[in-house]
């Protein structure tokens, strides 16, 4: 496995009462197996397929012609688009840039997922325009933000470089249906992509709609997909839910809501990149979980930031999350604080000759240990070090996870009903502004 989950300390066996009972743990582990023999069925008839995703190649080599011809010709790429048409990309781009820009070759990679006027000003004045290429995303074609900004960017490409060149700066990834973002694309002679319609926008993070942007950024696609299978295919083939980690993450936390009432899951990273794979994950779990009263809610934290913002309330404020806590073997990793730089301090000898390294994952350690101690219910995953294979492993766990969940509350893990409520009231709301 190219990560490890342990479950030991949101246990009543070694927490206390806050832990979840091994009995209780049973009995949602029980129902795990019924779930799991759907998603056996919907990967044999590819009624899902995001569950054949990992095993595939043929898309990714039909679409690196399309990355590369934005690689070469482009000094930045802006990916136009919300929620999870942004998040998963975003969460693969980090592998390659933690802000301080793009790998050698590569142009820098942005991300659009708003409608803040003064974001879209600053983007404007900074960017040359005629160094920049635009990806505009939206399954349903009709997103009311992803359409305002394109219909922005439309308007300063023309200006800038002209409105015959616009196909060359465009490129749209919208389903085979005629909706507005396909035809507008189609009307300037875009390149569009097509989006699955069997895979929703927080789902879609290993299909096109993440690739592209990464392939961009010079990450490789094949081996995130290869991590991925690494969870998937244990999955299929688990004997029992107990031998399935995505199906252990499920059955614990949905016990900690119905035994102890944990109506919040916090995840808290250790490493850097992954700061928006807790976002993609706040997303992927809110959406898919949030229906019919059922649900907890996703916090992202980021360790070490959030142990001098938040630890308090997680130690001391009301007991009523579940922690994960994701760690890399960092031991000696890094740059060394030569023991001479101390001054000869006494009260620092702990940092000599210690790496960052070392003091990342001693903080993650000891958070762990002190949540545990004060009966916090805390899973922990570790993972030797951060490339593709592992971050993809870790899409495809909590890709598993949530349908399990979702499955054990009799949900549906891809509908998002109450969110059109806000749309219609958007449309509603701009209209009668125009009178």
């Amino acid at each position: 496995m190219l990560y490890t989950h342990t479950i030991d300390d949101a246990l009543a066996g070694r927490i206390g009462e806050r832990g979840l009972s091994d009995q209780a743990l049973r009995r949602e582990l029980g129902g795990c197996g019924a779930a799991l023999d759907r998603l056996r069925q919907q990967h044999a008839d590819n009624s899902l397929p995001l569950l054949r995703l990992p095993a595939r190649s043929d898309d990714l080599a039909a679409l690196a012609p399309h990355a590369e011809r934005l690689r070469q010709g482009f000094d930045h790429v802006v990916v136009l688009g919300t929620g999870g048409s942004s998040l998963g990309g975003q969460t693969l781009v980090a592998l390659a840039d933690q802000g301080f820009g793009p790998r050698p070759g590569a142009p820098r990679v942005w991300f659009m997922d708003n409608v803040d006027p003064a974001t879209f000003a600053e983007l404007f004045a900074r960017l040359d325009l005629k160094r920049t290429a635009f990806i505009v995303i939206s399954k349903s074609g009709s997103t009311a933000e992803t359409l305002a900004q394109l219909f922005l960017v439309i308007d300063r490409l023309e200006a800038d470089v002209g409105k015959g060149e616009i196909a060359r700066h465009l490129l749209a990834i919208t389903e085979a249906s005629q909706n507005p973002l396909r035809r507008i694309a189609e009307r300037l002679g875009c390149t569009v992509l097509e989006h699955d319609p069997l895979i929703g926008g927080r789902y879609s993070g290993l299909s096109l709609v993440g690739m592209l942007p990464a392939m961009i950024a010079g990450i490789d696609c094949a081996a995130v997909r290869r991590g991925a299978a690494e969870v998937l295919e244990p999955a299929l083939a688990a004997n029992s839910a107990e031998d399935c980690a995505p199906a252990v993450g499920a059955a614990l936390s949905l016990g900690l809501k119905r035994e102890r009432g944990i109506g919040a899951t916090v995840l808290m990273p250790y490493v850097d990149r992954l700061a928006h794979f807790g976002l993609w994950y706040r997303q992927l779990w809110a959406e898919s979980l949030g229906k019919q009263g059922h649900g907890t809610t996703p916090i992202r934290a980021m360790g070490t930031v959030d142990q001098h913002s938040q630890l308090q309330l997680y130690l001391a404020g009301p007991a009523d999350k579940m922690f994960t806590l994701i760690t890399a073997d960092t031991a000696k990793v890094g740059a060394v604080i030569r023991a001479e730089l101390l001054a000869g301090d006494k009260g620092l000898d702990y940092l000599a000759n210690r790496s960052l390294g070392d003091l990342i994952l001693a903080e993650a350690d000891a958070t762990a240990a002190t949540l545990a101690k004060n009966g916090r219910p805390v899973r922990q995953m570790r993972i030797g070090h951060l490339d593709e294979a592992v971050l993809g492993a870790l899409m495809m766990h909590f890709f598993l996870e949530t349908i399990i969940t979702a499955d054990l509350l009799g949900i549906d893990a891809f509908d998002q009903p109450a969110v059109e409520e806000g749309k219609v009231l958007t449309r509603q709301y701009l209209a009668e502004r125009n009178r």
